[in-house]
């Protein structure tokens, strides 16, 4: 089994050392929270910030990773803003893509409670 985990460094540091099954995410939205850059943690959204971009993801597999219990948010990523999508024929949403962990000093639960949410398209 891969778990991926993300490296927040910029994209000329990612570019020069991706290997094997690595890869990059970009342009991506976070809806309900922001990415703090200086502190790299999840952070409240500011007043009238509907959606803030999220900073190049590095996906590096790694074979049988224990995931940790604390410390994180798992972010749903979505498709599309509607968050709902068909059930597939093998039990998955068509809109669900992944869980990516975001680091997070205060509890999972109050992301959840606020409906965080990181999608791949702002629009159709």
């Amino acid at each position: 089994i891969f778990f991926f985990f993300f490296k927040q460094k910029t994209a000329y540091e990612i570019s020069a050392c991706l290997v094997g099954s690595e890869m990059c995410i970009r342009d991506r939205y976070l809806e309900g929270a922001r990415w703090d850059s200086n502190l790299h943690t999840l952070a409240p959204s500011r007043p009238k910030e509907l959606y803030t971009d999220v900073p190049l993801l590095h996906l590096v597999p790694e074979v049988n990773r224990v995931p940790p219990t604390t410390g994180i948010y798992n972010c749903p990523l979505y498709k599309v803003l509607s968050r709902a999508g068909t059930l597939s024929t093998t039990g998955h949403s068509t809109n669900f893509v992944m869980f990516v962990e975001l680091k997070s000093e205060d509890n999972e639960d109050k992301w959840i409670k606020a409906g965080v949410a990181m999608f791949l398209a702002l629009r159709y």
